[in-house]
């Protein structure tokens, strides 16, 4: 059996030349993800598809569906064929030894001709459909809506029996287009923007700010890899891991609370700017959606890419949230995304949707920018294609424990800032309680009495559990993480 592989048609409608360039991208991406998979095949080209040997197995067509470039196959038998009655006789023979059932349903007949024959492809469908409904009893044709298509294609003195269709991934191959390095932060959005430019025929390398520890690295780690090993295999990209805490805790210092958000997105632009002059990227990718929250406004969006020397992608500018999560879903990333919290909302408190841009400049002049260029020289560089190294060999994996219960000798870090604290004190019965600001947390823990049990707490969980997990890091295993019944 062969493999009868299409091009998108966005291929075929370029100028001779830059359509052999992408065919032959294409053909040398299949053949790298066939061999990193183990599995020999054959390629002869065709102008308009390509012919692939190769085992006949449901593995093989799954690596297929997912090659940016094909926009279907087709299973295929080949035939010579001396008229439409041995058309008919071959058609009836692959039924019988593909045991092929469909009584009692309705059909219809497709064929495509190429070359010169003595009939027209209307007749060969006419002559074929009246053959078949002798063959098969209680069969009718219905041409706009059947049950079952029966598809054909002749070339010349060439006869193909479609055994089976599978539609591919379409785009463009990856490589046609330039390297793009992505924003990625584990959520629905990011990923699947990644994945709209990676179908598009970008290389599309991940810049991971991490404001969550060692498990929010493995978590986005997973996803990273999934994408690279479901779509884009066929080349070697980059992940870059850039520690945000010192970063956060300046901006909780010495930034007020209203604009914390957008000068965080600011600063990470500027860190992404300088890791792309590094790799030579010539673009961002965020997962932006206009509107979506208070830093994605027109306004706020404007702000944010001022900081950035780098255009920037929003290949989901204008989808709602529904939309990017049932996108998730059908590319296999919602799995992983819907665990991971939305740790960037640490900042995001009293956000204005409409932020004046000289404002934003007064407040950064009170930050270090000192800082930033740490952070990039302290960034950790590792090959995609190594992640499932990177992750066995992490031994963090300690489970953190959550508690509702407050025992007698427990203390209670309220790791909140001040002003939250004000706004909704905490009050607990038989329980000391210390105020520390989790941007304080990683200097004051060390002086901690540690023959003692302490348990973070913030008001929603996620500052407690991103402190918590880099705390267990520094070695430190004496904390819970506090969440009151509700």
């Amino acid at each position: 059996m062969k493999i009868i592989t299409k091009f998108s048609p966005e291929i075929t409608i370029k100028s001779r030349p830059i359509r052999i360039f992408f065919i032959n991208i294409l053909i040398t991406n299949i053949k790298n993800i066939f061999k990193r998979n183990n599995e020999p095949i054959t390629i002869i080209r065709h102008w308009d598809y390509l012919e692939i040997k190769c085992k006949n197995n449901q593995r093989i067509y799954n690596i297929l569906q997912n090659i940016p470039g094909i926009h279907h196959f087709l299973l295929v038998e080949e035939y010579t064929y001396t008229s439409l009655q041995d058309i008919y006789q071959k058609i009836a023979l692959n039924f019988n030894n593909k045991n092929i059932i469909f009584a009692e349903k309705t059909f219809c007949i497709r064929v495509k001709r190429y070359g010169n024959q003595n009939f027209t492809s209307k007749e060969a469908e006419c002559y074929l459909g009246n053959k078949i409904i002798q063959m098969i009893k209680n069969i009718k044709v219905n041409l706009t809506n059947p049950e079952k298509i029966i598809y054909i294609e002749i070339k010349h003195n060439k006869l193909f029996i479609v055994i089976k269709r599978y539609e591919g991934l379409n785009g463009f191959p990856i490589g046609t287009q330039k390297e793009l390095l992505s924003l990625i932060s584990g959520g629905f959005d990011s990923a699947v923007s990644s994945y709209m430019l990676i179908r598009r025929g970008c290389t599309v390398n991940y810049c991971f700010f991490n404001l969550g520890g060692s498990t929010h690295i493995i978590e986005v780690q997973k996803i990273v890899f999934y994408l690279w090993n479901k779509f884009s295999s066929s080349h070697k990209v980059k992940f870059i891991t850039i520690d945000c805490a010192e970063i956060i805790k300046e901006i909780f210092s010495k930034i007020k609370h209203n604009y914390m958000g957008i000068i965080l997105k600011r600063m990470m632009m500027r860190i992404a700017s300088v890791i792309a002059n590094h790799l030579k990227v010539k673009a961002l990718i965020t997962g932006e959606a206009i509107g979506q929250v208070s830093s994605q406004t027109l306004n706020n969006i404007t702000i944010i890419d001022n900081a950035s020397t780098h255009v920037i992608f929003r290949p989901l500018i204008s989808y709602d949230k529904e939309q990017i999560i049932n996108l998730a879903k059908k590319i296999g990333t919602e799995i992983f995304s819907k665990n991971i919290p939305e740790y960037c909302a640490i900042t995001s408190k009293n956000a204005s949707t409409k932020i004046n841009k000289k404002y934003i400049e007064l407040e950064e002049k009170n930050f270090d920018f000192s800082i930033l260029a740490r952070a990039v020289s302290q960034a950790k560089t590792i090959n995609v294609h190594d992640i499932p190294n990177d992750v066995k060999n992490n031994t963090f994996f300690q489970k953190i424990k959550t508690t509702h219960i407050l025992n007698k000798n427990d203390i209670l870090l309220d790791i909140r800032p001040e002003s939250d604290r004000n706004k909704k004190p905490l009050f607990l019965n038989n329980t000391k309680i210390q105020h520390i600001p989790f941007y304080e947390l990683i200097n004051q823990f060390s002086k901690l009495d540690q023959n003692k049990t302490y348990l973070l707490y913030c008001d929603n969980g996620i500052i407690s559990r991103s402190q918590a997990i880099y705390l267990y890091d520094k070695g430190f295993i004496n904390i819970k993480i506090y969440q009151p019944t509700k």
